[in-house]
């Protein structure tokens, strides 16, 4: 790496975690994305797209403003002031699109690392926040955080607040290890949203709030099988769960294995599982996927601990 040109990886995510729709989401190892920035040689061109590759590559625009490495990168570029430099942006997609993994979260949190970086660093990691959700808000036309901000710093977070990004890290329990299982079925996150209903009724909201307060309860205390009771989704999950053929088959499956917990991955396709081994993470991911294969589903499997390190440069 040469100091007119910054590479960094950013990994997926998973949001909602069950019981914290919009306010809670963690990290994972792979996959991810990579994003290049350098220096151009035409300084008259004070930002540029010039390479979008791998997934997606086909359905992503170029223009900055309509793309959310694009618009994250430029609104960094305007508050540093730096507009005049020419800077490049290559996007490499190495996860899939749609799939409710914060593919567009990855791109706009590695986006913002790597101009940051370029520049001589003058952001923190939590500064840049700010510049990626807007980047994530072209995606979905929603300002939230929990997909950018635990791919930008890892770890699991809670979004107190998405309209302050009050942020925060929690705690992640020794030996946890997630399943991850992508469908090969495509859902938007704008689709996954207008199923949901604004209505909900108070016992279940109740019944939800016990479920948020005591998941945090065991991360804190390192309590497994107290995460395991808490990782029950009472309102999303059963609008969304339509939009996944076979998913209470594939979630059955899981469960019976032993996982700790499984629900949708943030919009889904994608689902995960919970688990408190890599031996057993395997070994429930394996019967998720055979559980989408007898409805004549293909799909990809993601094992992975809680990634902690979030955007990392290469």
């Amino acid at each position: 790496m040469s100091k007119q040109e910054v590479r960094v990886f950013a990994p997926a995510t998973v949001a909602n975690v069950a019981v914290g729709y919009d306010i809670l989401g963690f990290a994972i190892d792979r996959p991810g994305d990579e994003i290049v920035a350098r220096f151009g040689a035409d300084a008259t061109k004070p930002f540029t797209i010039t390479s979008i590759t791998g997934t997606g590559d086909k359905q992503l625009p170029y223009e900055p403003e309509k793309n959310t490495a694009g618009v994250a990168a430029l609104r960094l570029l305007e508050h540093l002031g730096e507009t005049g430099q020419g800077i490049e942006l290559e996007i490499h997609k190495k996860m899939p699109f749609g799939s409710g993994l914060g593919s567009s979260a990855a791109s706009a949190a590695g986006a913002v690392v790597a101009i940051n970086q370029l520049l001589g660093a003058p952001l923190n990691r939590e500064s840049l926040l700010y510049f990626a959700v807007q980047g994530e808000e072209v995606a979905d036309g929603s300002f939230h955080a929990d997909n950018v901000a635990p791919s930008l710093v890892g770890g699991i977070t809670l979004i107190r607040s998405n309209a302050s990004l009050d942020i925060h890290q929690l705690p992640v329990p020794e030996n946890l290890q997630v399943a991850v299982v992508h469908p090969e079925i495509e859902i938007l996150t704008r689709d996954a949203r207008a199923v949901l209903s604004d209505q909900v009724p108070l016992k279940t909201a109740v019944r939800q709030t016990g479920a948020i307060a005591s998941f945090i309860t065991a991360l804190y205390t390192n309590d497994l099988p107290l995460l395991g009771r808490s990782l029950k989704d009472y309102i999303i999950e059963p609008q969304r769960k339509q939009l996944i053929k076979g998913f209470d088959e594939v979630k059955n499956a899981a469960l019976e294995r032993g996982a700790l917990g499984c629900s949708i991955s943030g919009a889904g396709p994608s689902v995960f599982a919970i688990c408190d081994s890599g031996y057993l993470a395997q070994s429930v991911g394996q019967v998720m996927q055979d559980a989408f294969a007898k409805h004549g589903i293909e799909s990809q499997l993601y094992v992975s601990p809680i990634n902690q390190r979030g955007v990392e440069i290469l």
